[in-house]
């Protein structure tokens, strides 16, 4: 258990900026079985944003309710799949070869292509959750001074955890099919793609399932959603490999943040028409 739970800081030291005990360091041992635990850091992540979403929406419309929940996600994590994403769009819109490509999503600066493209992400995520979180209510408690019908229950909650694990589940899963594209260790998360057993596979799966499972049985349509999260999970895993022989820290970044936005308009796309 003890070792368990070294394990577990370890990835929550990793993809977040909460605070971890002082012991806890980027062991490359520790860093290769913290995968497992990376949906874990979604449902945690998931929830702090229902959190500021839940209460900010007592107060403030749902738009700007939303907009705060995606900053307290941003804060949570420093950015860190959103920084992969707009790498991303830099490398592979600007770089012809995989040595171009891999410079430029070194690079720290951010260039037109990321810009533009963290735009277009922001955009689409914030209308996914506006739509979304708009069938769902919150309840007054009772205090008439805030004069509201809607009620947002615990299926609010699970779809906001989901989001976060099912996508961290599609960029993780990559690691289990594809080879590390980088010959050098100049990527911090080099080590955390070194090597995994099933026992990395099999934690994984079921953190990154366990909350869409409890989930169906508010909404059975959301099971459906893993088609389309995991059929973009594939093809970028397979424009990765076309182009840099693999992935990288930034292309498992990337893949959250696009299957977590494909995930909030399949969503709304299944329940609207099933």
């Amino acid at each position: 258990m003890k070792k368990e739970l070294h394990i577990f800081f370890t990835a929550l030291m990793f993809y977040t900026r909460i605070p971890c005990p002082k012991n806890i360091d980027h062991h490359p041992d520790y860093l290769n079985k913290a995968s497992r635990y990376f949906p874990v850091i979604g449902w945690l992540v998931g929830s702090i944003s229902f959190v500021f979403f839940y209460f900010a929406a007592l107060v403030f419309s749902n738009e700007i309710a939303v907009i705060l929940s995606i900053i307290a996600g941003i804060l949570v994590t420093g950015a860190f799949h959103e920084d992969g994403f707009a790498d991303v769009c830099d490398g592979f819109g600007g770089g012809w070869t995989k040595e171009k490509i891999l410079l430029i999503m070194k690079d720290s600066a951010i260039g037109a292509y990321g810009a533009i493209g963290l735009v277009l992400l922001f955009l689409l995520k914030f209308q996914g959750l506006v739509q979304l979180t708009n069938k769902a209510q919150i309840p007054d408690f009772g205090f008439g001074i805030w004069n509201m019908s809607r009620s947002f229950g615990i299926e609010t909650l699970l779809f906001f955890i989901t989001a976060h694990s099912l996508s961290r589940l599609a960029a993780i899963s990559i690691v289990f099919t594809h080879q590390y594209s980088r010959e050098d260790a100049t990527s911090k998360s080099k080590p955390i793609a070194q090597s995994y057993t099933w026992r990395e596979v099999f934690g994984a799966f079921f953190f990154g399932l366990l909350p869409l499972l409890i989930l169906s049985f508010f909404y059975w349509q959301i099971l459906f959603a893993v088609i389309p999260v995991f059929l973009f999970r594939f093809f970028l895993a397979r424009y990765f490999q076309k182009w840099i022989g693999g992935y990288t820290g930034d292309c498992l970044g990337a893949t959250q943040q696009v299957c977590e936005v494909v995930f909030y308009l399949s969503s709304f796309a299944l329940w609207k028409f099933i």
